[in-house]
């Protein structure tokens, strides 16, 4: 089984005070070695912003 359950977490949100914003996604790790960022919605800030893989 190659595939991965990753979280993505809002990279803007602590620096402005806002909740954080996550997301539950998949990644093949294979493909993708690295961490995963993807541009996702965040609702606290009412704007698309950039989320990355942490640790989970």
């Amino acid at each position: 089984m190659a595939r991965e359950h990753i979280i993505l977490e809002c990279t803007e949100a602590r620096a402005e005070g806002k909740p954080v914003s996550r997301y539950m996604s998949t990644r093949d790790k294979r493909k993708q070695p690295d961490r995963v960022e993807k541009k996702k919605y965040n609702k606290f800030l009412r704007r698309h912003t950039l989320h990355r893989e942490i640790k989970g």
